[in-house]
């Protein structure tokens, strides 16, 4: 999928534009941690709050936090065959850290994820399906978590207007995207179909930024129809419980903080504490800043606290949560990062990763 090659001499984007970008982020972190965050606690208050917990309360939010970050690996290794544990550790510890700290992180932990796995001797081709499948797996499960949250909550109370259109709105996100994938899979030709039409819908949108037209996009979703195909007969029920595990291990620690920080079942049931967890997710999908840096906190704790939860037990839970699943791998990243670069035993030649049976010989 590439676009038509640019103009020769095109003028570049004015510097303004181009820190727009990053300077609405930066404002955005600084207004909700400067101006909404202390209306509902204080870092002493949080401290109080953390000091307050059990010893064993402190282990079992670090194990519940250690498993979170074991459990993405999984998944990576059910799309990429041939890819170790250990491998895709270093690499998800590394990107995540990256996407976490740097405006604009995603498309640099994009690169870097190339980088790693062509190192350790796999293919652009391997390592493309891998991105592709796991993502729209973690799509598929983004949408389809406010639908299950919604849907136990109508066991618990009368759903509102506002629930029902969100929970239809999630079904028709869920349904639409699980056709087109059927279509993708179906043959050859229904995905060319898919890709011609997806390509002439890009190039509208990008005229309308007087942006060139795409082009191959036909071929490409041929290709990733050919790639995927036999990987996902084979391990789409390994994948799905994979991805599965990892949302759910990361809702864990959310609700783990929850009750550790003094907000009871009784404030905020566990459907509510889902519900609020899965569209405070939804919204992490476009990327306003590095890791959702303030604009999950504020989604959960405008939510949680909406739901019937103590403000200041929410905040304290919520920057508990964000401090073992936000800011803990971003120092781990680092530590994996210097172990690629210093680490050779790993090392291969571009495209010599072994070869298993659900890997084409011309991936």
């Amino acid at each position: 999928m590439t676009a038509a090659v640019p103009v020769a001499g095109r003028r570049r984007r004015p510097w303004w534009r181009r820190a727009l970008g990053p300077l609405l982020s930066v404002a955005l972190v600084v207004a909700v941690f400067a101006w909404f965050l202390p209306q509902f606690t204080s870092l002493s208050d949080v401290w109080a709050t953390v000091a307050g917990m059990t010893a064993v309360e402190v282990v079992v939010l670090l194990l519940a936090a250690a498993w979170n970050l074991v459990t993405y690996q999984f998944v990576m290794v059910a799309t990429m065959p041939g890819l170790t544990l250990r491998q895709a550790t270093v690499s998800s510890l590394t990107t995540t850290a990256v996407s976490n700290t740097v405006v604009g992180g995603a498309a640099l932990a994009l690169g870097l994820t190339y980088g790693m796995n062509s190192s350790w001797g796999f293919s652009r081709s391997r390592t493309s399906v891998s991105l592709l499948v796991s993502g729209l797996w973690n799509n598929f499960v983004k949408l389809g978590t406010p639908v299950l949250a919604l849907a136990l909550l109508a066991f618990t109370a009368p759903p509102t207007a506002g629930r029902l259109a969100a929970g239809l709105a999630g079904v028709a996100g869920l349904a639409a995207a699980v056709v087109v994938l059927g279509l993708l899979l179906r043959s050859r030709e229904s995905a060319a179909r898919i890709g011609t039409i997806a390509g002439r819908a890009a190039s509208a949108l990008l005229r309308l930024v007087h942006r060139p037209p795409v082009h191959g996009w036909e071929r490409a979703t041929g290709r990733f129809r050919d790639r995927t195909a036999l990987l996902l007969h084979a391990r789409w029920h390994w994948i799905t419980l994979a991805t599965l595990l990892s949302h759910l291990s990361l809702f864990l620690v959310l609700l783990l903080a929850l009750r550790f920080a003094g907000v009871s079942g009784s404030e905020v049931g566990w459907p509510e504490v889902l519900a609020v967890f899965a569209f405070a997710r939804l919204l992490t999908a476009v990327p306003f800043t590095p890791g959702g840096l303030g604009v999950v906190e504020l989604a959960l704790i405008t939510g949680l606290s909406a739901a019937g939860g103590a403000r200041a037990s929410v905040a304290a839970a919520v920057l508990v949560y964000r401090a073992l699943t936000y800011v803990l791998p971003i120092p781990l990243g680092l530590a994996a990062y210097v172990f690629w670069r210093r680490n050779r035993s790993w090392r291969r030649m571009p495209n010599t990763a072994p070869r298993t049976e659900l890997v084409p010989e011309t991936a």
